[in-house]
C-alpha cells in the first residue's frame, strides 16, 4: 500500500510536465509549424518571464501555508517608480534600488500584518492590494510614463544575448536561486517545516515569525522585479500592470506541484507551470480565440490546479 501511495504522489509532482507535453502536442496538431517557430517560442518566454519570476517566490509563500494577493499591485507600483525615477534622473541604479526597496517593504508589511496582528494572509494582502493599486493610480493620475533609457529597456526588456532573450536569463537565474534555496538551504527547509506543521516547527526551535516575514519580503522583491521587467518590455509604465497576475502565479505554482495546504514546493514545476499558461494563452491567440474565451480556459486551468492540489493533500493524509 505504501509503494502505491508514493507512486501517486510522484505522479502528481510530474503532472505539470505531462500536461505541458500534451498541450504542446495539441497545438502542434491544431496550429502546425507556425506555433513552433523560433520567434514564437522566444516570444512566449518573454511574455511569461514576469509570472515565472513571481512564481518562484510564490512557491515559498504557498509552501509556508500562506497566500499573497498583493503581488499584481506591487508590480504596477514598482514599474511606475522605476519609470518616474528614470524620467527624472536617468539613473538606472537609483530606479532599480527604489523600486526593489518599495516592493520589499510592502512584502515586509504584509508579513508583519500576518504575524503580529494575526490577520489572515488572504485578507491582509487583499487589503494591501487595494492600497497599493490605489497609490499607483494616484501617483500618476492614471497616466502612463514613457521610458526612454535604451540600456534599461534592453537589459530588463527586449534585449538579447547571442539570440537568447535577456528576460529568459533572468528567469533562469530566479529559478536557480529558488531551487537551491528551497532544496538545499536551511531557509527552504524551515519554510517547508512551517507549512507542514507549524506547531512542530515552533517546538523544533524555528523562528516562525522571522521566516514568514522573510517569505513575504522576498515575494515583494520578486514582484517589484517583475514590474521592472514589465516596464522595460513595454518601454512604459502603467498602473494597470499586473492586474490578474496573482491568479496566474498561484495557478502556475499549484500546477507545478506545490500543495495549497503547505509543506511542499517545486520551483522547477512552478516555472514550467507559468510556461504552460503562457503556451496556452499564446496558442489560443494564434488559434483566433477572443479574450473572453481565453479567460474561460484560464479559469478552467485554475480549477484544475486547485483540484489537483486537493487530491494530492488527501492522498498524503
Amino acid at each position: 500500500m505504501r509503494s502505491k501511495t508514493i507512486k501517486k504522489i510522484d505522479l502528481y509532482q510530474y503532472m505539470v510536465y505531462i500536461i505541458f507535453i500534451v498541450v504542446l502536442i495539441f497545438f502542434a496538431v491544431w496550429l502546425g509549424p507556425s506555433f513552433f517557430s523560433r520567434s514564437n517560442l522566444l516570444n512566449i518566454t518573454r511574455q511569461t518571464a514576469m509570472v515565472s519570476v513571481m512564481a518562484v517566490a510564490m512557491t515559498f509563500i504557498i509552501a509556508s501555508g500562506q497566500i499573497d494577493l498583493s503581488i499584481g499591485a506591487v508590480v504596477a507600483l514598482s514599474a511606475l517608480i522605476s519609470a518616474w525615477l528614470l524620467e527624472k534622473t536617468d539613473s538606472i541604479a537609483l530606479a532599480l534600488f527604489c523600486a526593489l526597496l518599495v516592493g520589499t517593504l510592502v512584502g515586509m508589511i504584509n508579513g508583519l500584518l500576518v504575524t503580529y496582528l494575526k490577520i489572515p494572509a488572504f485578507l491582509a494582502t487583499l487589503g494591501m492590494m487595494s492600497i497599493i493599486r490605489g497609490s499607483a493610480m494616484w501617483m500618476t493620475a492614471t497616466k502612463a510614463i514613457t521610458i526612454r533609457n535604451t540600456t534599461f529597456n534592453n537589459v530588463f526588456g527586449m534585449g538579447t544575448i547571442a539570440g537568447v532573450p535577456i528576460v529568459l536569463l533572468w528567469t533562469l537565474i530566479a529559478l536557480l536561486i529558488g531551487h537551491v534555496a528551497l532544496r538545499y538551504l536551511p531557509y527552504g527547509k524551515k519554510v517547508l517545516a512551517i507549512g507542514g506543521n507549524q506547531t512542530s516547527a515552533f517546538y523544533s526551535g524555528i523562528n516562525i515569525t522571522r521566516i514568514k516575514i522573510m517569505v513575504f519580503a522576498v515575494m515583494g522583491f520578486a514582484s517589484a522585479f517583475a514590474g521592472i521587467i514589465y516596464s522595460a518590455r513595454m518601454q512604459t509604465a502603467r498602473y494597470t500592470y499586473g492586474e490578474g497576475d496573482e491568479m496566474n502565479v498561484i495557478a502556475a505554482v499549484v500546477l507545478g506541484g506545490t500543495s495549497m495546504a503547505g509543506g511542499s514546493g517545486n520551483i522547477i514545476g512552478a516555472v514550467v507551470g507559468s510556461l504552460l499558461l503562457g503556451v496556452i494563452n499564446n496558442g489560443l491567440i494564434i488559434g483566433g480565440l477572443d479574450t473572453s474565451q481565453q479567460q474561460i480556459v484560464r479559469g478552467i486551468i485554475i480549477l484544475l490546479a486547485v483540484a489537483l492540489s486537493t487530491f494530492n493533500t488527501k492522498e498524503r493524509t
